[in-house]
């Protein structure tokens, strides 16, 4: 089976390949001439992982899958959310994103957070939603340089390391992105038409 994961992130991309069974041929938006920029106008995680598996089936024709992935810390009243990405303001950049995150968390004592995925596919004219979560904490510095994101200030609950100090196959194991895509490969695998 073809699929195609609409995203431009290389480190999502391989990730998930990582994850994928060998049946299942996963394509990048590159692998199908795609270079266009989706825009996430949704305010809600699921809203923009439907947008851009929508966009793509639509104009290519492909089975595809999105995800949108948000940190949501209680003590920001789930911010920064559907604005992860972007927390600190274009050009979306990881190193400022955490700066203003740690900045925000400063004299807060509750670091309580959790990262959510939620992934939309598109299968057969049929559309599917899948949800991960990932609780922890936000580390008050950065640990580890593995991984991307909010990765070394976070640090998943039950575990001493961040996200940025585990590598690929323990984080793919407990991570917002690895659960549901756990979840993804289990339908694919029983999927019938």
């Amino acid at each position: 089976m073809k699929l195609v994961f609409a995203t431009n992130n290389l480190n999502k991309l391989k990730e998930v390949q990582e994850m994928l069974p060998n049946s299942i041929q996963l394509l990048s938006l590159k692998d199908i001439n795609c270079f266009d920029e989706v825009e996430e106008t949704e305010t809600t995680l699921e809203g923009n992982a439907k947008l851009k598996a929508d966009y793509i089936t639509k104009k290519f024709g492909y089975h595809c899958f999105a995800d949108d992935t948000g940190l949501e810390v209680e003590s920001l009243n789930g911010k920064p959310g559907v604005y992860s990405a972007r927390y600190a303001g274009e050009p979306a950049n990881a190193e400022n994103n955490m700066l203003k995150l740690l900045t925000a968390l400063k004299n807060k004592e509750n670091r309580k957070a959790q990262f959510r995925t939620a992934i939309c596919l598109n299968l057969d004219h049929k559309q599917f939603i899948f949800e991960g979560v990932c609780k922890g904490e936000i580390l008050t510095e950065k640990q580890g340089n593995k991984g991307f994101g909010y990765d070394p200030i976070f640090k998943p609950q039950g575990f001493t390391e961040s996200f940025a100090q585990m590598n690929s196959n323990d984080k793919n194991k407990v991570s917002h992105r690895g659960l549901a895509i756990q979840q993804l490969v289990e339908f694919l695998s029983n999927y019938k038409k």
